[in-house]
């Protein structure tokens, strides 16, 4: 009987506790990360993902329009998650100044993804994005579904798409479920 409390007790505070979708602190490593630009359409745009000199990613490059070009991303598949007990995505991210994208993919194969989109002010930032803010777009055009129901997660990204040439640099610490 005491195991089972054990257990329990175990069980509810491991709710409570963040979950890490990816630490660049611990994991020192983007080799699961890969970047998808313009370019699948004919653009010129270019990024990079790296682990820079402080141990953190760092997604950057530059956008242009050229060629009917204009963004670049960066993607993480994982197995799927159950992530039906967290609420919000948490980024810890000191970016540019320039408004990005965060994505969720219920299911690698769903073609269309789930987005938020967030503007970085140059210094270090916690964002809390709740998941029933993410709403369901496919190429650009936002699709007639229901926003993100925080059921199931296989693949997230950040998404820099902000119709003009600019260079870009986005640092990500770490990106954790609440």
């Amino acid at each position: 009987m005491k195991s089972i409390f054990i257990l329990l007790l175990f069980s509810a505070m491991n709710q409570d506790n963040p979950y890490y979708l990816f630490n660049f602190q611990s994991e020192k490593n983007t080799a699961q990360w890969f970047v998808v630009d313009d370019g699948v359409m004919g653009g010129l745009s270019q990024g990079e993902m790296f682990i820079n000199d402080t141990g953190n990613g760092l997604f950057k490059g530059y956008v242009t329009t050229e060629n009917n070009g204009g963004f670049s991303s960066v993607r993480y598949k994982f197995n799927k998650k159950d992530v039906s007990k967290f609420k919000q995505v948490v980024l810890k991210i000191k970016g540019d100044g320039r408004s990005y994208q965060f994505r969720i993919k219920e299911s690698y194969s769903q073609r269309y993804s789930y987005i938020a989109t967030f503007k970085t002010s140059g210094q270090w930032q916690t964002i809390k994005i709740p998941f029933s803010s993410f709403y369901p777009s496919f190429r650009g055009y936002e699709l007639n579904k229901p926003n993100y129901s925080g059921e199931t997660m296989e693949e997230i990204a950040f998404l820099i798409g902000n119709k003009k040439k600019e260079s870009f640099a986005l640092e990500i610490e770490n990106i954790v479920l609440e």
